[in-house]
């Protein structure tokens, strides 16, 4: 599948845009941030979440850099054949991430069906 960068975020601000309020309300000091790739160059990593979750954090505020939750492109467009499937795995690399920043590891995760 191919998108264009410009398109691809939008679809995840779209994605983002439909995650519950009591899922994305108690987002603290964080940014959504999209690449083309992880560094290392692969194409098995959809999503990161760069930071320290919540149930890690002792003084924590004022001065801190956000935390970021990196969404790859290339990764999931190399995994989706059309478009709904690519929004499903957007969406569910959302939750993932976001997730992480609130101390779900990702043992609970696949539990929960969500990695």
């Amino acid at each position: 599948m191919e998108m264009d960068a410009t398109a691809f975020e939008e679809l995840v601000i779209d994605e983002l845009d439909q995650l519950p309020d009591e899922m994305v309300d108690g987002l603290d000091n964080v940014v959504f941030v999209v690449e083309d790739r992880p560094e290392d160059g692969s194409l098995d990593l959809l999503g990161l979440y760069d930071g320290l979750a919540l149930t890690e954090r002792g003084h924590y505020g004022m001065g801190d850099l956000p935390d970021r939750i990196i969404i790859y492109r290339e990764p999931h467009l190399a995994q989706c054949d059309d478009e709904q499937e690519l929004r499903d795995e957007v969406h569910t690399t959302l939750v993932h991430e976001i997730a992480h920043f609130y101390g779900i590891d990702d043992d609970r995760l696949h539990e929960m069906g969500w990695a």
